[in-house]
């Protein structure tokens, strides 16, 4: 999830573990231990594309992660509040629960989590967007007044509960509704005569109201949409897979590995004799029905015996395309 919403569930756990202790100290420390698994994205400014996508939401979002360096960082937290009356223990479980609850609710969104690191497992729920209003700002707003409650009153505690429970009841009915979508578009393939081998859904951008899907067939992904609010018959796009175009760079080493990475949803794409690796899962740039560009699409560069995988940039104008055609869309169809 953003690092806004990290911030928001970080700083309720703490208040949770340890707020009639030090008051808003817990919120504080919470926080930032909320925000600490996301340091990975550091990564990139030192690896390669491939090694830092790998690396992204992996160790870092990892119960060996949380268990390991919870107690060093409840150890430098408390040696900074030594007059607070917490304890090396209360923080170092305050730290846990930050850095544990992290990677639980990324589990929640497309990209998913490493959960149990080292094994590559990737744990992806893929029922709630990256940034998802519904979850953040009813949150964020029990939080914050609860900070300006007396650190034992109950109110503050019930505030602080209220958001959690809210929150979590959410991720619950997205679960829900990605089952219903997934009902839908498993209908509409049949009316439509449409044999597949897998499929997969996720919500669109911003909400849980417009939803998509992938849909793999023996030689090509089909591409859809489907809002609660539609009323006509849901059309899905064909895009061939053209694996072929690799040809000997199918045994490459980074191309294997993207490969991994996107679960084998993944397309080839040539323009003016240039290859591009299409990652699936995250869907086009924008909702345009004549848009052919990925939300993630990595050209892949000759190096000699090797290639350099280079992710495509995005821009502001993408995003502000985006957002006009996904109101207009939510609506129905």
């Amino acid at each position: 999830m953003d690092s806004l919403t990290q911030i928001v569930l970080g700083a309720a756990v703490g208040e949770v573990v340890l707020g009639k202790k030090v008051g808003n100290k817990a919120m504080l420390y919470g926080a930032i231990a909320g925000t600490i698994p996301d340091l990975d994205v550091l990564t990139r400014y030192f690896m390669d594309t491939v090694t830092a996508i790998e690396w992204h939401r992996g160790f870092s979002h990892s119960i060996f992660f949380s268990v390991l360096f919870a107690p060093i960082f409840g150890w430098l937290v408390w040696k900074l509040n030594r007059k607070e009356v917490a304890s090396w223990k209360d923080w170092s479980w305050l730290m846990f629960w930050g850095l544990f609850t992290h990677p639980v609710l990324d589990a929640f969104t497309t990209w998913g989590t490493q959960l149990f690191w080292p094994l590559k497992t990737r744990l992806a729920f893929q029922s709630v967007f990256v940034i998802d209003p519904l979850y953040t700002v009813p949150f964020i707003l029990f939080l914050i007044m609860a900070m300006f409650q007396n650190r034992t009153a109950l109110v503050r505690e019930r505030y602080v509960k209220l958001g959690l429970i809210l929150s979590s009841s959410y991720l619950v009915i997205t679960l829900v509704l990605k089952g219903i979508a997934f009902q839908k578009f498993e209908n509409a393939l049949d009316n439509q005569n449409v044999y597949y081998n897998q499929m997969n859904t996720r919500p669109a951008p911003l909400n849980t109201i417009l939803w998509m899907a992938n849909i793999e067939t023996d030689d090509a992904y089909l591409m859809g949409n489907y809002s609660f609010f539609d009323s006509k018959p849901i059309v899905f796009t064909t895009y061939s897979k053209n694996h072929e175009l690799l040809g000997d760079l199918a045994k490459n080493d980074k191309v294997e590995r993207l490969i991994q990475i996107t679960d084998g949803w993944y397309t080839i794409s040539k323009k003016k004799g240039q290859l591009y690796f299409n990652d699936l899962r995250f869907g086009l740039i924008s909702m345009d029905e004549t848009e052919t560009q990925f939300a993630f699409s990595y050209k892949l560069v000759p190096n000699g015996k090797d290639i350099n995988v280079e992710e495509l940039p995005k821009f502001k104008k993408d995003a502000k395309r985006l957002m006009a055609f996904l109101w207009q869309r939510i609506w129905g169809n």
